[in-house]
């Protein structure tokens, strides 16, 4: 079962520029930098009351980050889903018609095991579903 949101994934052209403005916004500084290799990106993490927020900067330009910034521009790039167990949750949505974009769940950030529903099958949101490790 899909349970909290987890967390609001942004996109970002620079981390150096997006960090401080989100620190002034939010009012707290980032609990976490890391570097997904198999995403092609590295993550900021700030936590804001009961929620959080990750930006996403490309750490290459072949990276889905980078594209999702060169059409669309900087902004929220997915919603992020707490599960209990990923592997269920997969199992369910494909039986519910959701086309997932990975057959097996990943290792993600922020010690997650992830996987995405495609935007298409969302109504044009790219939704994340996330299992702590």
């Amino acid at each position: 079962m899909i349970g909290r949101i987890e967390h609001i994934g942004i996109a970002v052209k620079n981390l150096q520029d997006a960090v401080p403005r989100y620190v002034r916004l939010l009012g707290v500084e980032p609990y976490k930098t890391e570097e997904v290799l198999s995403e092609k990106v590295i993550t900021v993490f700030f936590k804001s009351g009961e929620n959080k927020v990750e930006l996403l900067q490309a750490s290459d330009p072949s990276s889905t980050i980078a594209t999702f910034i060169e059409k669309r521009g900087e902004g929220i790039h997915h919603i992020a889903f707490h599960v209990e167990d990923i592997e269920l949750e997969m199992t369910r949505l494909k039986q519910e018609g959701f086309r997932l974009l990975q057959e097996a769940p990943k290792k993600g950030a922020d010690n997650k095991l992830i996987c995405f529903v495609h935007p298409k099958d969302a109504g044009g949101v790219l939704i994340e579903l996330c299992q702590d490790i």
